[in-house]
């Protein structure tokens, strides 16, 4: 693809502002880094403008990794202001995420984009499913696990987060407060968590998609620039407004809110994925 027409310019210009809004006040709301949202905006963009199918995922990723490093730093700053982020935790699990992230990434920038689409769709199902219907018990109170326990979860945490082009939060927010975290202070948490998966999550998606066919003009590897450069500042002031909204309302409410977003997201990414595979 050599370029783009001005109708399609406009397009991808107008679905990147919406997912900038939309993907920061979640980004603050939820310490979901926003990829939950830009991912599937993206997605359907590079879809209308014809981008080949075989790559299409890849590139939403990667975009949304290159976002969600800026998006989870003004996140976690809102709530580390709240007192939100346990750094005993960040610590004890951010290494293990880290090598996850580094093996998710490696894999999803080569393996079929149907495969991406059909991951990010069962992940968010099954999270909204328990973070809809299960009820947490009384006062919240951290399981007490090993490290290597601690280790195994950070390494599927950030494989699956990068393979999704989320920041963590879709897959640690429910973790951890199942793990008997608090639902603020796991979304606080999950918020500082986007920035490990984020940059290394981007720059390998850059590495495997570099010299690739039927990329957009201004791309590195899979990630494209101008998307970004829409997407970024929207969801660095946007964010703000979901950490504000984040502690403002109840935590059941939160968790509802959290688990209708991610249901309704899966929906569309499983019918998108019968209509490929029909197609």
């Amino acid at each position: 693809m050599g370029g783009l027409e001005t109708g399609e310019l406009l397009t991808l210009a107008a679905v990147a502002i919406s997912a900038g809004v939309g993907g920061g006040i979640l980004a603050g709301l939820l310490g979901v880094g926003g990829g939950i949202v830009i991912v599937p905006a993206l997605y359907l963009s590079l879809s209308l403008v014809g981008m080949d199918p075989a790559i299409t995922m890849q590139v939403a990723v990667g975009t949304s990794l290159a976002t969600i490093v800026f998006t989870s730093l003004s996140s976690a700053r809102g709530h580390h202001r709240k007192g939100a982020i346990d750094f005993g935790l960040l610590r004890l699990w951010g290494p293990s995420i880290l090598v996850g992230v580094l093996l998710g990434a490696a894999l999803g920038g080569v393996v079929s984009g149907l495969i991406l689409v059909a991951v990010f769709a069962v992940v968010a199902a099954l999270v909204a499913l328990d973070m809809i219907f299960r009820k947490p018990s009384g006062a919240p109170e951290p399981r007490s696990f090993s490290r290597p326990v601690w280790a195994g979860l950070g390494v599927l945490a950030g494989a699956v987060s990068a393979m999704m082009g989320i920041g963590g939060g879709t897959v640690c927010v429910p973790l951890l407060n199942f793990l008997g975290y608090d639902i603020r202070r796991a979304v606080g948490t999950s918020a500082a968590i986007g920035f490990i998966i984020g940059l290394p999550g981007a720059l390998m998606y850059i590495i495997t998609g570099w010299g690739a066919e039927g990329l957009l003009p201004f791309s590195l590897g899979y990630v494209n620039l101008l998307a970004a450069a829409v997407i970024i500042p929207l969801t660095v002031v946007f964010a703000r407004v979901g950490v504000a909204i984040a502690h403002a309302i109840p935590p059941r409410a939160l968790r509802l809110a959290f688990g209708l977003f991610l249901g309704l997201t899966s929906l569309r990414m499983f019918v998108d994925l019968y209509g490929q595979v029909l197609g």
